[in-house]
């Protein structure tokens, strides 16, 4: 029997033999893992027609400048309509606030809303996501051993920035695999 490890605070990458079309190509911040469940949030999937800005409008929340072009993320296939904001850890929110990693921060309150637009006081770096990936107890531990995810460090310039596209291929370069040389079969060695 194995000791458990967690992989809360680092990345999930996917192989391209993936059976669900939901996470193809996909990059998965890991916020929380324990032998009983994992939460992830995926990384590079805008939601289509959707802009922080419009969101924050909708909830009488400030926009500034800086945000009227970016991006709400579809963080995964569960409670789709539950916003989460990721940010760096160097604005919390109390209790309702989960830390984890290397200076992350998980809050799903309105709050986080309202400090995002905050350049003073608010995180350095955010993200708005809509759902989570979730997996029940043994279920990822099960797909790794499918070779399904590869695991990497997480790295905030990966995570925070806005080049959804190339985030899985660089990814995978962070960990010295070149996209276009991975085969879609998989196998044991």
């Amino acid at each position: 029997m194995t000791a458990f490890s967690s992989l809360t605070g680092r990345l999930l990458v996917a192989m391209p033999g993936i059976d669900d079309d939901r996470f193809r190509h996909a990059v998965i911040l890991v916020c929380a893992h324990d032998d009983e469940h994992a939460m992830g949030l995926r990384l590079d999937q805008p939601a289509p027609g959707v802009t922080l800005s419009e969101v924050l409008k909708k909830l009488d929340t400030p926009v500034s400048e800086a945000m009227s072009d970016r991006a709400v993320l579809i963080g995964g296939p569960v409670e789709r309509e539950r916003g989460f904001v990721l940010h760096t850890d160097d604005w919390t929110n109390g209790d309702v606030t989960l830390s984890f990693g290397d200076g992350l921060a998980l809050t799903g309150t309105r709050d986080a809303l309202t400090a995002m637009s905050d350049a003073e006081h608010g995180p350095a770096q955010s993200i708005l996501l809509l759902g989570y990936a979730g997996w029940g107890e043994g279920q990822l531990e099960e797909e790794l051993g499918e070779n399904v995810w590869l695991t990497a460090d997480a790295d905030p310039a990966l995570i925070f920035d806005a080049d959804y596209t190339t985030k899985w291929a660089r990814a995978l370069a962070g960990l010295g695999v070149d996209a276009a040389r991975l085969s879609a079969q998989s196998g044991r060695a």
